[in-house]
């Protein structure tokens, strides 16, 4: 799509700064899983370890994303968005010095992943919510698209330089960089400018379980909202658990830890392609459509388990990446388009509560399992169950109907 000098999403000064600190946040974040792993794996060799670090950063992000949604709906949250990027630069800096000192443990280690991950839950559903205060309802999607190139572009970067930061002065040094990226986007967040939202002054005040209830409310009276949900609560826990825990398994007895970061990179590009491919081809059910294609993200577990070759893991990172961008933006416009602005942010926790709630469940399983059934088995296992809920989920009729605006 051509967009026309001067047009377009980033003509809107808020949403230059919002796109600019996302992706400096996520060019050190991309770093981060990748040094995290190694860390632990240099530190004990166990996936089981390894499994319950990074299980414990899920818990704790699916714990607080209520309450993050919640204050998201009642905060600026461009404030927020500033306070949280500074509490996760201060939690990876400390990572990363117990990593260069030689003084970290699997406790500590665990500690502080709990506390990023609360962090992360007030963060995500008020970044999720801000496009919609940032560009007129009109160009929604293609700024949806635009942040998404943009977060995309970061990661390759990240994950391709952060691969080789750890594979030649060793990990903490690319948990430092994920801290400094935090920090510098803490800094651009402050360049946001948006008008405060003005309540009404005769209301009630809400508490927070009240605030809760509406969201509920809201999230569930959509039935293709809660089907797609449930499908991710599924697919989420198959998927990060494969290539989180067993990915860097596979690499460290097969092709290597730099290698890895190509592999990574690869479904980073995948997922800039399907934001290319999604401002261009614009169908009336692009959900559907979306949801469906999820079944290709099977690929990347059963590549893993069947043939652990740099060709083949890069092609089916690729093709994985795609079919989850096409179905990201498709989800994102859509919930921006039919939920009420004030419950958005709401929303959207109660869908990312639904959609990681199991992730830590397979984190922290698929070590032990890989160690009874065997690895090649425990990834081709995860694959199925990607398959089946994509199944169920793409085959009901509400999810089918969904139609958004192609304007």
């Amino acid at each position: 799509m051509r967009t026309p000098r001067g047009t377009g999403p980033l003509r809107h000064a808020p949403f230059r700064w919002l796109v600019t600190a996302r992706t400096v946040s996520i060019v050190g974040n991309a770093v981060a899983p990748i040094a995290l792993a190694f860390a632990v794996l240099d530190l004990t060799g166990s996936p089981v370890d390894l499994g319950l670090v990074v299980a414990a950063r899920s818990v704790a992000n699916v714990a607080v994303l209520l309450f993050g949604g919640v204050l998201a709906d009642r905060l600026p949250r461009d404030v927020l968005l500033v306070v949280t990027s500074l509490a996760a630069a201060a939690t990876q800096a400390t990572i990363a010095v117990l990593v260069l000192t030689g003084s970290a443990t699997v406790p500590l280690l665990v500690l502080l992943s709990v506390l990023n991950g609360a962090v992360a839950a007030v963060s995500l559903p008020t970044t999720a919510a801000m496009v919609p205060e940032t560009v007129p309802a009109t160009e929604l999607r293609p700024a949806n698209a635009v942040i998404r190139l943009a977060l995309n572009g970061g990661t390759i970067v990240g994950a391709s330089a952060g691969a080789a930061v750890v594979a030649v002065v060793g990990a903490g040094w690319g948990l430092a960089i994920d801290a400094a990226g935090f920090a510098l986007a803490a800094l651009l967040f402050t360049r946001i400018r948006l008008p405060r939202r003005v309540r009404d002054v005769d209301a009630e005040p809400t508490s927070v379980l009240a605030d809760l209830r509406d969201g509920w409310a809201e999230f569930t009276r959509r039935r293709w909202v809660w089907t797609v949900v449930a499908q991710f609560t599924v697919l989420n826990a198959a998927f990060v658990g494969a290539t989180t825990v067993l990915g860097p398994v596979v690499a460290d007895g097969s092709f290597g830890r730099a290698a890895w970061g190509l592999v990574v990179s690869a479904q980073t590009v995948g997922l800039a392609l399907g934001a290319v491919v999604a401002l261009r081809w614009r169908p009336r059910r692009a959900l559907g459509i979306g949801v469906a294609t999820m079944a290709v993200t099977a690929l990347p577990a059963a590549a893993l388990g069947l043939v652990p070759t740099l060709p083949v893991l890069l092609v089916a990172f690729l093709l994985g990446g795609t079919a989850l961008e096409l179905f990201s933006i498709a989800w994102d416009h859509a919930l921006q388009t039919n939920v009420p602005r004030e419950l958005l942010s709401r929303v959207y926790s109660y869908d990312m509560v639904g959609s990681f709630i199991a992730v830590p469940l397979g984190e922290a399983l698929v070590g032990p399992l890989a160690g009874v059934v065997g690895t090649p088995a425990t990834l081709v296992g995860c694959a199925v169950v990607i398959v089946l809920a994509t199944a169920v989920a793409a085959s009901t009729r509400s999810v089918r109907r969904v139609e958004v605006t192609t304007a």
